[in-house]
């Protein structure tokens, strides 16, 4: 297939978004996103899609520009009032990152679906990608995990309105404080976690980097509830296919309950950002993305060489 030497990012990487270079100091990041609602409050779901959206631009260690607004809307069951809340939050969610709203497209849907379409701007030479993860470096995780199983036991209404609160708080937060922060960092690899989860994005950032990833389960921030609904028996859709997707290439040095194990295949919205960089570097940048605002960042584990492809072990 004939490339364009210009593409500096495509579809052959599994990377968070494209980028293409127009001149020797800008390339453009483009990407798109959108989800059905994990909450009732259009308001809220506009603000959760925007920042699931932006937050891949920010994985790249790009600035974003412009946002479209995707819709999939049933409007002969919602009124518009519902879309205009959807599309009010997302647009503070755009405000916030710097970007702007430039238009978009609406389709009828039988159930409602946002998200975006967003182009962000990045230094040729100053992308991040998920390939070149080393040997030596530190793992870091900006945001904590488990709103996957944290939704679905809210619809059995099995979860605390504090425990949600503070879910939502944590999914509308962009990533763009912490991408700023790692800017002033040797950063060598970043991904968002999302649907795939933790295990499912570092399995695809290690495979793409030819180490191993070892993970400090202990160590990960969680959402509050989170462990409790697995240890209850919720689960969620993706959990099996994502568990799955690791299965042959992962090793537990530990033995953790079966419903712990589940935490590392819960999938995400609007997820932190993973990084590797140098370990000497890794507690400053903790404590810079503390400073920051960042409160949950933390150190979750460190690469190796690549062991007999396992690529992830978790102790």
């Amino acid at each position: 297939m004939n490339q364009d030497p210009n593409l500096l990012v495509g579809f052959g990487s599994n990377d968070d978004a494209g980028v293409y270079r127009i001149t020797d100091e800008i390339a453009i990041i483009t990407t798109a996103d959108f989800i059905t609602p994990p909450v009732d409050d259009p308001f809220l779901f506009g603000q959760i899609a925007a920042a699931n959206a932006i937050s891949d631009v920010y994985a790249m260690g790009g600035k974003p520009l412009t946002c479209l607004n995707l819709v999939g809307f049933p409007s002969k069951k919602l009124s518009p009032g519902i879309l205009h809340g959807i599309v009010a939050g997302a647009l503070e969610k755009i405000t916030e990152s710097g970007a702007v709203l430039a238009g978009g497209h609406t389709t009828e849907d039988d159930e409602p679906k946002f998200g975006l379409s967003v182009v962000g701007v990045v230094h040729p030479e100053k992308i991040w990608t998920n390939s070149n993860a080393r040997p030596g470096d530190a793992l870091l995780l900006t945001k904590p995990i488990g709103s996957g199983v944290l939704f679905n036991a809210n619809r059995k209404k099995l979860v605390s309105q504090e425990a949600m609160t503070e879910c939502t708080d944590i999914l509308i937060t962009l990533n763009k404080i912490a991408s700023e922060v790692m800017q002033d960092f040797e950063i060598h690899s970043v991904t968002d976690i999302t649907g795939f989860g933790l295990a499912g994005h570092s399995f695809e950032v290690a495979r793409a980097s030819q180490v191993t990833f070892k993970i400090m389960v202990d160590s990960l921030p969680i959402m509050r509830e989170a462990l409790e609904m697995y240890k209850k028996g919720i689960n969620t859709g993706m959990n099996s296919s994502n568990r799955e997707l690791v299965k042959e290439i992962a090793l537990f040095k530990k033995a953790f309950p079966p419903w712990h194990q589940e935490i590392l295949y819960d999938p995400q919205t609007s997820g932190g950002l993973m990084v590797s960089l140098p370990a000497n570097q890794s507690e400053t940048l903790l404590k810079t993305l503390h400073k920051h605002g960042v409160k949950r960042a933390c150190i979750i584990g460190n690469v190796i060489e690549l062991q007999d492809r396992t690529y992830l072990v978790f102790e």
